[in-house]
C-alpha cells in the first residue's frame, strides 16, 4: 500500500469490538479431533456487505446468507467445514436456519442478523446431531484472542490457515482491518471454492463498504485460479462496527477511498495465499498481460493462459514452454496479432514478435524451476493490462482428487444417506 500501516495479530479477532471462538465437533468424521465451526460475533451492531458464488447450484446457507444480507445487516457468522450443506434440498435449508437460530438466540440477536456459511463435500446432509450440542460452548467460548481458531476451522483441503490483519490511520483515529481465508481447491475467477471473512472497526456506511466490497472482490479473488472449477458456496463477507471512533465515510469521500485501499490490499494478499496452498500445488505465477486494445481483451487473455492445462502441466514440469502460453493466447477470442506478441519470464524474454528469442534455454529453465515467477505477456496493441495469479497441476492433484467415497461411507453409517 502507498500509505503507512502495522500488520497485527488476530485475523479477524483484530478489531475493536469483535469476539471470535471455534469448537470440534466432528462434523465430517467424528472420530477425528479437530477444529469445525467458528463463530465471529460483532458485540455492536454493523454494517455488513458480500459477494457469493456465481454457480446457479448455491448451497442453502449461501441463499440464506444473500436473504439475511438484503433484509438488513449481518453481525455475526457462523461458519463450519466439513460439510458443504448443498444439493441437500428443504432440509438444508431447514438445518442452515437452525444454525442460525443456534447462536442468534444465546446472543439475543434475529436469525436475519446471522450469516451462515459451510464448506466441504457436496450432496451430503448436514449431520446435525454433532452440530446442534456445540451452540452454547461455541457462545460461550467468544474471546478477543481466537482469530486463529477460526482461521483453523474453516480449513478443508488446505496445509495451514490463512489470516491477515493490520491497523492503519483513516483521519485521526487508527482503524484495524483483519480477514481470514480458506480456499485450496476449486478455485476459479468469478468467485471460487473460498470462504472469506473480514472484520473491521472503521466506521463504513453500507453504500460505501458494498462499493469496496466489489470493487476489492473483483481485484483479488476474481483475479486467481488454481483448477478452473467454481463452487456452489463461495462466500465474502465483510462486517464493519465503527468502534474505531472514526468519522463516518462518505461513498465517494476520502476516508471511504482510503478505507477501499486498504481492504483491496488485504484481499489480494489473501487471495495470493489461497494460489499458494493450492491443492498439491508447486508453483505460484503471476501472469501480467499488457498492450491489449480493451479491458476485456486482457482479460480473456489472462484467464485463457491460467486456466490452460497444458500451460499448468508445463509450469509443474519447470519447463518455459512459451509455445503453449502463445497457443493459449490465440484460442482466448481476444483480438491479437501474432506477429506482435512479446513473452517474458522474470523480465527475460522467450518470444519476441511471435518467434522465438536467442535467451539460452538453460536461463529460462532456471526461472521455470522457481517456486514463484512472472510470466508477461504483451499484445502490443493498446494500453489495457490484467493480471491474474494462477498456478501449476501436479500429478499429486490428480490423484488427491480422484475420490470421495470415504466421506459417503461415513454418511451411511450416520444414517444421512
Amino acid at each position: 500500500m502507498d500509505f503507512p500501516f502495522t500488520r497485527i495479530k488476530g485475523g479477524v479477532g483484530a478489531p475493536k469490538g469483535f469476539a471470535t471462538s471455534a469448537v470440534a465437533c466432528g462434523i465430517k468424521n467424528p472420530d477425528v479431533e479437530r477444529l469445525d465451526l467458528a463463530l465471529i460475533h460483532s458485540e455492536f451492531p454493523c454494517t455488513s456487505a458480500g459477494t457469493f458464488t456465481t454457480n446457479r447450484v448455491k448451497a442453502a446457507p449461501v441463499k440464506l446468507t444473500q436473504n439475511h444480507l438484503r433484509r438488513g445487516e449481518i453481525r455475526t457468522i457462523i461458519a463450519n467445514s466439513g460439510n458443504a450443506n448443498a444439493c441437500t434440498g428443504l432440509q438444508g435449508v431447514h438445518d442452515a436456519r437452525a444454525m442460525a437460530d443456534g447462536v442468534a438466540k444465546p446472543l439475543g440477536l434475529k436469525r436475519s442478523e446471522v450469516g451462515v456459511c459451510s464448506t466441504g463435500v457436496i450432496g451430503l446432509p448436514m449431520p446435525m446431531m454433532r452440530i446442534d450440542p456445540h451452540y452454547e460452548a461455541l457462545v460461550n467460548g467468544l474471546g478477543r484472542k481466537q482469530g486463529d481458531d477460526v482461521a483453523r476451522a474453516i480449513m478443508t483441503s488446505d496445509t495451514r490457515e490463512k489470516q491477515l490483519a493490520i491497523s492503519f490511520d483513516i483521519g485521526k483515529h487508527r482503524v484495524r482491518l483483519g480477514g481470514c481465508v480458506k480456499g485450496a481447491g476449486m478455485i476459479c475467477p468469478s468467485m471460487a471454492t473460498m470462504l472469506c471473512f473480514i472484520t473491521t472497526d472503521a466506521n463504513i456506511p453500507r453504500d460505501c463498504l458494498q462499493r469496496s466490497v466489489h470493487e476489492a472482490v473483483d481485484e483479488s479473488f476474481n483475479r486467481i485460479t488454481i483448477d478452473g472449477d467454481t463452487s456452489t458456496n463461495d462466500t465474502v463477507l465483510v462486517l464493519a462496527n465503527g468502534q474505531s471512533g472514526m468519522t463516518p465515510a462518505r461513498r465517494s469521500g476520502p476516508r471511504c477511498r482510503q478505507f477501499a485501499k486498504a481492504l483491496r490490499w488485504l484481499m489480494l494478499e489473501l487471495a495470493k495465499d489461497i494460489v499458494r496452498d493450492g491443492e498439491r500445488v508447486t508453483k505460484f505465477v503471476h501472469v501480467k498481460v499488457n498492450g491489449a486494445r480493451t479491458f476485456a481483451d486482457a482479460q480473456k487473455v489472462a484467464e485463457a493462459v491460467c486456466k490452460s492445462a497444458l500451460v499448468k502441466a508445463s509450469w509443474n514440469g519447470e519447463d518455459p514452454n512459451w509455445g503453449r502460453v502463445i497457443h493459449a493466447v490465440g484460442y482466448s477470442r481476444a483480438r491479437i496479432r501474432e506477429e506482435l506478441i512479446d513473452i517474458h519470464y522474470d523480465g527475460i524474454p522467450a518470444c519476441l514478435g511471435g518467434l522465438q528469442t536467442d535467451t539460452p534455454m538453460q536461463k529460462l529453465r532456471d526461472i521455470a524451476s522457481k517456486p514463484e515467477f512472472a510470466i508477461d505477456i504483451s499484445l502490443n496493441q493498446g494500453q489495457a493490462d490484467y493480471d491474474m495469479y494462477s498456478s501449476d497441476f501436479s500429478p499429486e492433484y490428480i490423484d488427491f482428487n480422484r475420490s470421495e467415497y470415504a466421506y459417503w461411507k461415513q454418511a451411511r453409517k450416520d444414517g444421512l444417506v
